[in-house]
């Protein structure tokens, strides 16, 4: 549940659900921290999600995760072909057990972290004027 890193096996893993089973998104949960994602065949793949409300916060040991940042996500899919067609994350941080929207500093950092650790030459996290 630690790690940006992704193994071989998950990445192909994804790959075949939406090749060979149709699945149009996949959702990676449970890691306690944003991971990276990808679109494979137009279709969204979010390897994790990080937790989003937890009782963790003051817990040591995984600092360099900066799992006090969170990510939303709001995806826009077609209907007909579930290709995905926008993807707007909102970058959150946990302080005092509540979440409030991440500093410019920090979603830098995450983003950069991110693209980083998983580059996908099809999309890439950027920091858009509203912080998103």
């Amino acid at each position: 549940n630690w790690g940006y890193e992704l193994a071989s096996g998950q990445r192909t893993f994804a790959h075949r659900l939406v090749a060979e089973t149709g699945v149009d998104l996949v959702h990676g949960h449970s890691s306690h921290h944003p991971r990276g994602s990808e679109v494979h065949r137009g279709k969204l793949i979010l390897y994790g999600c990080g937790d989003f409300i937890n009782d963790y916060e003051g817990i040591g040991g995984h600092q360099g995760y900066r799992d006090d940042l969170r990510l939303m996500y709001f995806p826009t899919c077609d209907l007909n072909t579930g290709r995905l067609v926008n993807l707007t994350v909102v970058p959150l941080q946990m302080f005092r057990f509540r979440l409030r929207r991440a500093g410019k500093a920090d979603t830098r950092w995450l983003a950069a972290t991110l693209n980083a650790v998983f580059p996908a030459p099809e999309h890439s996290y950027r920091v858009e004027p509203d912080g998103t």
